[in-house]
């Protein structure tokens, strides 16, 4: 057997998709901290008058907006030599989609029970594809993974290590404990009732970490089958809503500790939204846990996807009588999580020692809404993407049972955990 290797085909930097959502995501952060992006178009609240959501003199800046992400993703599109006229065509439905998304997830009861636009996105592209029938020309403009992986870059910016310390270990530690606990438990139920490799690992991921972003993660890492984590990321969303309601109402049937109750919430719901919504209905004290805990999460995104990415190389896909070399490792990571880590460590220590903690928290003002629209357009896409009979044989009652399982076994691990590290009993409250 021959030991020469390919020459590096360093074209893969420009017409590689995980290599191009990180060039896209960094030429936002960069003009966010020059100052050349100014204000992001919001979507108003609103009870009975739609319009005070959105009105006509709101028109123009939604489209300026739109426009702007679509001359930043048609560099990717054009690098990649998809369909560019394909793309171009489809894509004005594609985001008044999400603008309409966002609208609706903020009626004032919409938003009281954190109901996101994550879900509504879903949702309305779960109805296009399933009852109305997707149209082929609207096809060319689901980009679902590009949006999905430049939002993620950008949740990268947002994991402040300061902030984390000055938050408490203790978030970590909880973190952590849960994590693994809860990974192998779901990993090993998953593989018990007959799921694949792959479909354990992306589930024990978004149920043990963060949900949606650790499903697109680690599904990266593992070049994942994308019916397995339409069907995982649905299973998120439907718990956390349950969830959302459930856990503030249980927590104060029992009398917790208002950082407690925030550690538990922000420990085992699944999605970003619904973890402030639930610890809000509780009380700010909750609010601020429950953020506190869901951060030191989010920094074990990059970790989870990079342990994936090296066990898939060495063990699952190893070719037998090889043995996998860094470089095969390497062209396996998924890039887009090389520019997360980075713009962590970027934001943490570079910028925010330069530019100071006011700078730096309004820079990341404008990327995190920026983000949202980013995971709006994906969750349209997701929704488009996905057929309801397609999901039911990639997991059916089985898949769902092991998620439900696994998520109440998170449930009672965390509370536990949240009473060790927040209780005041063993450590400092961290608040």
């Amino acid at each position: 057997m021959s030991n020469e290797r390919e020459p590096i085909d360093w074209s893969s930097l420009i017409r590689k998709e995980d290599w191009l959502v990180v060039w896209m995501a960094f030429i936002i952060l960069i003009l966010a901290t020059a100052g050349l992006i100014t204000g992001i178009p919001s979507v108003g609240s609103w009870s009975s008058n739609i319009t005070d959501s959105l009105s006509v003199g709101d028109l123009p800046g939604m489209v300026v907006l739109g426009l702007g992400i679509l001359v930043l993703t048609s560099l990717g599109v054009f690098l990649k030599k998809d369909d560019l006229p394909s793309y171009w065509k489809g894509y004005p439905v594609i985001f008044v989609m999400a603008v309409v998304s966002f609208v609706i997830s903020k009626q004032s009861t919409i938003k009281y029970y954190g109901l996101s636009y994550v879900l509504w996105a879903l949702l309305m592209g779960l109805i296009i594809s399933n009852i109305i029938g997707l149209p082929d020309w609207l096809k060319g403009a689901i980009k679902t993974e590009l949006y999905i992986k430049i939002g993620l870059v950008l949740l990268g910016a947002e994991i402040l290590f300061p902030t984390i310390v000055q938050g408490g270990l203790v978030s970590v530690a909880q973190s952590l404990c849960a994590v693994i606990v809860t990974w192998y438990f779901a990993y090993w139920l998953a593989r018990k009732v007959g799921l694949s490799q792959s479909f354990a690992s992306i589930m024990a991921s978004a149920v043990s970490i963060c949900g949606v972003s650790a499903a697109i993660a680690a599904g990266g890492a593992i070049k994942g089958d994308k019916k397995e984590i339409s069907f995982t990321i649905s299973m998120v969303l439907l718990t956390s809503i349950v969830m959302l309601v459930a856990q503030p109402l249980i927590a104060r049937s029992l009398n917790l500790p208002s950082a407690v109750a925030g550690a538990w919430i922000g420990g085992t719901i699944d999605t970003t939204g619904a973890v402030g919504a639930a610890g809000a209905l509780y009380d700010d004290t909750a609010m601020t846990a429950a953020a506190i805990v869901k951060l030191a999460q989010n920094v074990l995104i990059g970790i989870a996807a990079f342990a994936l990415a090296v066990y898939w190389s060495l063990r699952v896909d190893r070719v037998e009588g090889e043995k996998p070399s860094l470089m095969d490792i390497w062209f396996r990571f998924p890039k887009f999580i090389v520019g997360f880590v980075a713009a962590s460590l970027v934001f943490s220590f570079i910028l925010s020692p330069s530019l100071g903690a006011a700078a730096v928290s309004s820079t990341l003002g404008l990327t995190k809404s920026l983000r949202g629209w980013f995971f709006c357009l994906s969750f349209v896409g997701i929704g488009l993407e996905t057929k309801f009979s397609e999901l039911m044989k990639v997991g059916g009652t089985k898949a769902a049972g092991v998620y439900i399982a696994a998520q109440l076994v998170n449930i009672v691990l965390v509370y536990f955990l949240a009473w060790i590290f927040f209780g005041g009993i063993f450590f400092p409250v961290p608040l």
